[in-house]
């Protein structure tokens, strides 16, 4: 069978993982950090992993080493057990539709390290980061909000808007400024839905447009040429 144990100590967490990649969907979870017992509980009942975890953590600083320290573990009991992955195929996706929410998964077991997330972050949850993140960083969470037009018509409309297979796209720290910048610089933006009141625009941009704002930051960008680059 396909198994793996890990023990992993740092100065803040003590952990000993058991995997089965071929079990039944048993679970041994302590970490310490309730709603993570509850999500790992789910994740080896729906995996039809067995799945063991013990976790001793300060918690009483705050729970996110633990968070971070099993994610580490459990990453690496997956490489374990995998092996030389002989057998397996290299790519899986699911598509999990559940009331408002519709989720995708897609992972590459290759080997090659990248990690793509978005969710909708709710505003507790925002003001746990923000006052936990350093005052240099910004902190403004961008995800997009269905606005039943255009690219944000539907969760379908922001994915095939936004899927293309070459191009450059910026998640998770964006915002009102960075749009502002890119204006500045002459960079044409798309595929973003902050409230336009919130972007500054030259005034000049008027001239190429005003009913469509994207189209006239494209039109005005190739009308005066970039800025970057140019003295």
């Amino acid at each position: 069978m396909r198994t793996a144990e890990i023990a992993r100590d740092t100065n803040e967490t003590r952990i000993r993982l058991k995997l089965n990649l071929d079990g039944t969907g048993a679970s041994n979870i302590q970490t310490g950090v309730g709603f993570l017992d509850h999500m790992l509980t789910l994740f080896a009942r729906h995996g039809d992993f067995d799945l063991t975890v013990r976790c001793d953590g300060d918690t009483e600083v705050d729970g996110h080493h633990s968070v971070e320290d099993i994610g580490i573990c459990l990453g690496k009991a997956f490489s374990q057990a995998l092996g030389d992955k002989r057998g397996i195929c290299r790519y899986g996706q699911f598509l999990l539709p559940m009331d408002e929410t519709l989720v995708l998964c897609a992972c590459d077991l290759s080997g090659r390290d990248y990690l793509g997330w978005s969710v909708d972050l709710p505003a507790k949850v925002h003001k746990t980061l923000d006052e936990r993140t350093d005052p240099g960083w910004p902190t403004t969470w961008f995800a997009p909000r269905l606005t039943g037009k255009g690219a944000f018509t539907d969760v379908y409309s922001v994915m095939a808007n936004m899927g293309a297979n070459h191009g450059a796209f910026t998640y998770g720290h964006i915002g009102a400024d960075i749009l502002t910048l890119a204006s500045m610089l002459r960079i044409p933006v798309y595929a973003h839905n902050i409230p336009d009141d919130q972007i500054y625009r030259p005034s000049a941009w008027g001239l190429h447009g005003t009913a469509d704002p994207e189209g006239a930051d494209f039109r005005a960008c190739a009308n005066y040429g970039p800025l970057y680059g140019k003295y």
